[in-house]
């Protein structure tokens, strides 16, 4: 077997990261790796680099022997899924950056995986520059890991860090955002948290075995985050950020989210800032390990896509371990979280649905609680989403043990609290 292959890369995608991805290859010689051709969708649009390079026809990539590595990093699901599952039945190896096609795929794909032998890597479309889903493959026993989490959405990170530290309202932050290039051409897709749900749904694959698809977990984004919210953070001396959580249970399921939190400022997630990101990882024996590195960009993208297009070289795949190897977690609806809520009007707040409510505050027209509720009430809810109210989980905000829930009732009964 040969070790180090010569790659021929067919790229798909000339933007922000597909021209990078192209200046970082001419700046790395010693790869062994050179971009034969590249589709693009509008080819009359003038490009930075030699017209022969493009082509808009995608099987001029396909179907050319000579390629054997397809790189793809477009913004179209539905279009980089039939690219990538041609590829690999075309006997190529695949890098893709399409975190909505690998959420909504990944049972598909790995299926052509098995059939073709062929590899298909993706770090790049987890946290950029950080290569978390090697170290879950390669480093993290899954019965070890207490718990994983996250901020996975650069541009989020960046609007929240903007309103934070500079005082910008939301539109000047989203606008400062997309001017740097970190948000998506749709940026509902990061402010409302669908970005960051379809990174986790497939970390979760790699971290614990859990194959689901992306409405299958809780998540919301940044849209409803108030003003009035950022006060009470800054009082409490704590941040606000989108986190992707996985937690351990002592069921032995899993508990996980993507919601916005507060974060206390000893948090090492609280060091985060602007388009960075930031995972956690908590294991049984090697305690707390924090990887911090850049979540948007041209440069970052192509890092991670570089070290994935480098791994190829010695024949590299995900195994899978812990889909294929271990006994895989199961995700649990049988837990509870510790939120904040504020809101205009107390009438749409449902009193009832919650195991508790800890503080009830009203500032300058606008009142919040602190309380206890399901999971399962969130998740099958929509008046948090709803009637300008704004829901932030709590630090640490996972409960599952049921008898501390009856005591805490009993405790906030016997000071007249209920």
């Amino acid at each position: 077997m040969e070790t180090h292959k010569q790659l021929t890369i067919g790229l798909f995608g000339f933007g922000v990261v597909g021209e990078g991805l192209y200046r970082v290859l001419q700046q790395t010689p010693s790869l062994n790796a050179r971009i034969k051709k590249v589709c693009i969708k509008n080819y009359g649009k003038k490009r930075n680099g030699p017209a022969s390079l493009f082509t808009a026809d995608k099987y001029d990539l396909l179907n050319d022997r000579d390629i054997n590595v397809i790189v793809e990093v477009i913004d179209d699901a539905d279009a980089a899924f039939t690219i990538v599952s041609t590829a690999l039945k075309n006997g190529k190896d695949v890098v893709s950056a399409s975190k909505k096609m690998i959420a909504g795929h990944l049972p598909e794909l790995l299926e052509l995986q098995q059939q073709t032998g062929r590899s298909f890597l993706y770090e790049s479309a987890a946290c950029a520059s950080i290569p978390v889903i090697r170290n879950l493959e390669e480093y993290y026993d899954n019965d070890l890991l207490h718990s994983i989490k996250a901020i996975v959405n650069g541009s989020t990170n960046f609007i929240l860090t903007k309103i934070f530290e500079e005082g910008l309202d939301f539109k000047q932050a989203l606008l400062l955002a997309q001017q740097a290039g970190f948000a998506e051409r749709n940026p509902q897709l990061d402010v409302e948290g669908y970005d960051a749900v379809n990174k986790w749904t497939f970390l979760l694959t790699h971290a614990y075995g859990i194959m689901e698809r992306p409405a299958s977990i809780l998540f919301s984004g940044i849209q409803h985050i108030h003003a009035a919210d950022a006060e009470v953070a800054r009082a409490k001396r704590q941040e606000i950020k989108l986190v992707a959580q996985a937690q351990k249970l002592k069921n032995g399921k899993v508990a996980a989210f993507v919601l916005p939190q507060f974060v206390k400022q000893d948090d090492p997630l609280a060091l985060v800032k602007n388009e960075y990101n930031g995972v956690v990882i908590e294991s049984a024996f090697a305690d707390k390990q924090f990887f911090y590195g850049k979540g948007a960009g041209s440069f970052p993208t192509a890092s991670a896509i570089l070290s994935d297009i480098s791994a190829l070289r010695y024949h590299y795949k995900y195994e899978y371990k812990k889909l294929n190897h271990h006994l895989p977690h199961e995700l649990s609806n049988d837990f509870f979280l510790r939120v904040y809520i504020s809101f205009d009007d107390a009438s749409v707040i449902p009193r009832e649905r919650f195991e508790w409510i800890e503080e009830w505050h009203a500032r300058e027209g606008r009142e919040y609680l602190v309380g206890v509720i399901s999971h399962r009430e969130l998740k099958s809810a929509e008046w948090w989403k709803e009637n300008n109210v704004s829901l932030i989980l709590a630090p640490d905000p996972v409960i599952e043990d049921l008898e501390l829930r009856k005591l805490k009732r009993k405790s906030l009964e016997l000071a007249g609290v209920l």
